[in-house]
């Protein structure tokens, strides 16, 4: 990531910030290493977890991606108490009738009580 940080710095740009994403384990499934986090911190530059793409399962034998939404919590806690300082998660009012990755994306009834848990870890951790 120093050089991908150092090419955006060098083009003139100094507002970046780094996601981390999910690794490709296998063929169905990402997985996130909580290290990273720190890690692309040394950059000085912000890091955000993308907790709905993290949890993405592609290449699923009906050729469309799945998902784990119901695990958009626990990769959001986890991002908080490793130090992220953002998140991003995808929401709508019907999962099932998004126009794109609504396998795993969080259904927006649940994304107030989830943050109000993600402030508080937040907080716990000043």
């Amino acid at each position: 990531m120093k050089f991908a940080v150092e090419k955006i710095n060098n083009a003139g740009n100094e507002k970046v910030l780094l996601t981390e994403r999910g690794n490709s384990f296998g063929y169905t499934d990402l997985v996130v290493d909580y290290r990273n986090i720190p890690w692309m911190q040394e950059h000085n530059v912000p890091v955000v977890m993308d907790c709905t793409h993290s949890l993405q399962q592609p290449n699923q034998s009906s050729g469309v991606t799945g998902g784990n939404p119901q695990l958009i919590g626990t990769i959001a806690k986890a991002a908080i108490a490793s130090g992220a300082d953002g998140l991003f998660i995808e929401t709508h009012p019907d999962p099932s009738k998004a126009k794109s990755d609504g396998a795993n994306m969080l259904h927006l009834s649940k994304l107030e009580e989830l943050l109000s848990h993600l402030v508080r870890i937040r907080k716990a951790l000043l």
